[in-house]
């Protein structure tokens, strides 16, 4: 049914198992053009159905793509799924077996590691061939290691982290940040165009990693400046549409303002569902990131700290807009 990972018949390697240094092997459009010409939709595993990848998911079997994903508590349900074709296994080795590529989508990088390298050792139950696809975000010194053992067992790693929310997910419109062997990210692109709308190549393996951390920075750190910007605006008297109002139509207008208002508003989280664990797990990252280049981050010391505040107290398990209330709860906290 497949000749390791070939997308036109033939098998190919990508930089690391050619010992080539180089995140651009490839020379010249023609062939990757003809292996996107003549690509039949190749077998996909899933690991990690939760509310970024059932997104995922459903847009790889809508396209028509074979199907296979693990069962776990921490999925959402995947009633749908079944349904539409795809495939539920419980077993990851058994899932591995059958599949081409490998898509993850799960926490971060103790998760991955404890998928791929910990006591099941899948990389080691990879058909050779096998291309990894981590959509997951993580620190990306670890995720080059991660990477170096699946080159090492004949299979190709590529980091595609995503950015938006689970309605773009669900909506196939994800941005994928991706570091990878130029080769690969090509012949994966009719893949990956499935679920999301825009793809940034920013380089080899654990480049899209780093990306993704730089924009969880600035997204994630401006969330928490409007929440207490709001706690105090509302500690103040500040009525909230209109601090609304006078962000939107000056300096303080941004994505982070567009995701946090409607809880400022009307409380409600549905723009931004994403956790306030999850925002320290990501400024955690990238104050490891940072701290290996020897740049300042003072700016980033101060949101960790805040978000350490937060889950510190009770509300990590709350969205992040929710922290405009919490913030407010605070005043009278050491």
């Amino acid at each position: 049914m497949r000749s390791g990972a070939s997308f036109d018949g033939r098998r190919f390697k990508c930089a690391a198992q050619r010992n080539d240094p180089s995140d651009r092997p490839c020379r010249g459009s023609d062939g990757v053009r003809r292996r996107k010409e003549n690509m039949t939709k190749q077998t996909i595993g899933m690991i990690g159905v939760g509310m970024m990848g059932h997104g995922i998911a459903s847009n790889i079997v809508a396209a028509g793509w074979p199907l296979f994903y693990l069962h776990h508590e921490g999925n959402q349900s995947t009633d749908d799924l079944d349904q539409a074709g795809a495939k539920r296994e419980s077993d990851a080795s058994t899932l591995v077996s059958k599949i081409d590529i490998l898509i993850l989508c799960v926490t971060g990088s103790r998760e991955i590691k404890a998928i791929l390298t910990g006591e099941d050792d899948l990389v080691a139950k990879l058909r050779p061939g096998t291309i990894v696809v981590d959509c997951s975000t993580g620190i990306p010194s670890e995720t080059r290691r991660v990477a170096e053992r699946i080159a090492a067992a004949g299979c190709c790693f590529v980091d595609a982290a995503m950015t938006r929310t689970p309605a773009e997910a669900k909506a196939g419109r994800l941005n994928l940040l991706i570091g990878g062997d130029l080769e690969v990210v090509e012949a994966l692109t009719p893949l990956l165009e499935t679920f999301s709308e825009n793809r940034f190549h920013a380089g080899a393996v654990g480049a899209g990693q780093t990306l993704k951390l730089l924009h969880n920075y600035v997204s994630l750190g401006t969330a928490v400046v409007v929440a207490e910007a709001a706690a105090c605006a509302a500690e103040s008297g500040i009525a909230a549409e209109v601090l609304v109002d006078c962000l939107k139509r000056g300096g303080g207008y941004g994505a982070a303002l567009d995701r946090m208002a409607p809880f400022i508003l009307s409380k409600d989280v549905s723009a931004m569902r994403f956790s306030n664990a999850n925002a320290l797990k990501d400024i955690g990252y990238y104050q490891s990131l940072v701290a290996e280049t020897g740049a300042r981050h003072e700016a980033a010391k101060g949101i960790l700290a805040a978000l350490e505040w937060l889950n510190h107290n009770g509300h990590g398990g709350r969205m992040m807009p929710e922290a405009c209330d919490a913030f407010r709860e605070a005043k009278m906290a050491p």
